[in-house]
């Protein structure tokens, strides 16, 4: 399965499946559709999410603010707001095969 991204109004919608207090920071792939996001900050107080937008942000050349956390604030399930087209989106994430 292919990453997949959902046009959304102004942009688009990513969904991402994320492993907070992960030994290392990366882009890992792709898992049911959904972005392989590791972070190493721990699930407290909204850090693995801040952590996850400035993650995400570096790899499409966006201030983590242009990013909106839209479900999955407490959960490793999570959708994501990108002020970019799909196929831009898909471009400058890091391709990679699926995982499961």
């Amino acid at each position: 399965m292919t990453l997949q991204v959902e046009p959304a109004e102004g942009g688009c919608r990513l969904r991402l499946r994320v492993r907070a207090g992960a030994d290392r920071d990366s882009l890992d792939g792709v898992h049911g559709g959904a972005l392989r996001v590791r972070v190493t900050v721990a699930p407290e107080k909204g850090k693995a999410n801040r952590r996850v937008l400035e993650l995400l942000g570096e790899a499409l050349g966006l201030p983590p603010s242009a990013l909106r956390l839209l479900r999955g604030e407490t959960r490793p399930d999570k959708v994501v707001w990108i002020p970019l087209e799909p196929i831009k989106v898909r471009g400058l994430l890091p391709a990679a095969p699926e995982k499961t």
